[in-house]
């Protein structure tokens, strides 16, 4: 388990306020209605160098092509970061852009407790098990 220090925690909260503002607003100028991009976590490595950001986007299916181009705008996106971040920050972190897929890992395992995914009854839903 990673520990983090106050000054991490700190820069990753605010960063994290301002990536999802940042990120909002070029979704909706870029005509992206009724997408939701929110930034569920930022762990910044302990040289303050690297920021690991995780994003949920709504709906599901927009998730691939919509990181493919906020990695592509990741220069833009981090010269309006550090607009925003200057007087709090001297150095802005380099920006890793991931997709945070808890929830859908969570909605699967509601799905197996509730019994929708029963794989006895459908056994594709289990993976192939390798002999070794």
């Amino acid at each position: 388990m990673e520990e983090f220090t106050q000054r991490q925690k700190k820069i990753g909260g605010i960063l994290q306020q301002d990536l999802a503002q940042v990120l909002q607003k070029a979704a909706t100028d870029g005509g992206l209605r009724g997408v939701i991009i929110s930034v569920s976590k930022v762990n910044v490595t302990t040289d303050l160098s690297v920021a690991k950001v995780y994003l949920s986007i709504f709906p599901n299916k927009e998730a691939k092509p919509l990181l493919e181009g906020i990695k592509s705008n990741k220069p833009l996106i981090r010269h309006e970061l550090s607009q925003r971040t200057r007087h709090q920050l001297r150095r802005m972190p380099q920006l890793e852009f991931f997709i945070d897929d808890s929830l859908e890992y969570i909605d699967g395992i509601e799905r197996s407790l509730k019994g929708e995914d029963n794989p006895i009854e459908n056994p594709d839903l289990l993976g192939k098990r390798k002999k070794s």
